[in-house]
């Protein structure tokens, strides 16, 4: 389960584009709380705490507690705003946590035992339909991942929703259908035959450009007929004129 960060702040008495340009300057990093039909409130972060905890992963799906000179909140990092060239916190987003506690968050799948599961080993493909599952959990309680094995997964076969083991109060979002994680698909006839036929291909290919044999007949000049055998010998020249 994912644990509670803490975080400290301050309050940041005036919003735009000015107030968080000398935040930055100053060596913080802006930031706004929302959420929880309560006012927005806008705060500044210290830098290289936020950073250290972007650094650890995993920090848009963790719970964090806010303590906003001395007034704490339970929020959920939303959206984190980057430098396109550093790569490094320009502004966060915050959403409070409700008052019943469950918050909505996107959780990773992991796949183990791959050498396990005889589809894949006879040359199947492992089809990753969702890489996330969107669930409803208690904010305390997240979990890093969902771990789904393959062992004796041959192919044809599909992983579905249902086969994921989740923690007491976790729920995916959607209840209507058993959805599809995963399937072990077989390899595509159509690529091993047209790898095949490329190998045909080739040897045609060389044979056809190869110099002709001794005493073949020259090929015709391109775009038109061949040219007139030349005659073997010069007309006779005429008799000289009496005189």
């Amino acid at each position: 389960m994912a644990e509670l960060i803490t975080l400290k702040a301050t309050a940041r008495p005036r919003a735009g584009k000015g107030a968080a340009r000398q935040a930055r300057r100053d060596g913080n990093v802006p930031a706004v709380i929302y959420g929880n039909q309560e006012t927005p409130e806008t705060i500044n972060l210290e830098y290289n705490e936020l950073w250290k905890q972007v650094l650890r992963g995993h920090f848009t799906s963790t719970a964090i507690e806010l303590d906003v000179e001395g007034k704490k909140h339970i929020v959920l990092a939303r959206d984190v705003q980057v430098d396109p060239v550093r790569d490094t916190p320009l502004h966060v987003d915050f959403q409070r946590v409700g008052k019943d506690g469950v918050i909505r968050v996107s959780i990773p799948v992991h796949f183990t035992n791959e050498t396990q599961s005889p589809g894949l080993k006879r040359g199947g493909v492992l089809n990753i339909v969702r890489h996330d599952v969107e669930v409803y959990c208690p904010y305390d309680k997240i979990p890093r991942f969902f771990e789904v094995s393959l062992e004796g997964m041959e192919i044809g076969r599909s992983i579905h929703i249902s086969a994921v083991t989740m923690p007491e109060g976790v729920s995916p979002v959607i209840k209507n259908r058993d959805f599809t994680i995963a399937t072990i698909a077989g390899a595509l006839k159509g690529d091993d035959e047209a790898a095949a036929t490329s190998a045909e291909a080739a040897p045609a290919a060389d044979a056809k450009g190869a110099a002709p044999a001794a005493g073949a007949k020259a090929a015709p000049a391109a775009g038109g007929k061949a040219a007139p055998a030349a005659k073997a010998a010069a007309p006779a020249a005429k008799p000289a004129a009496k005189k």
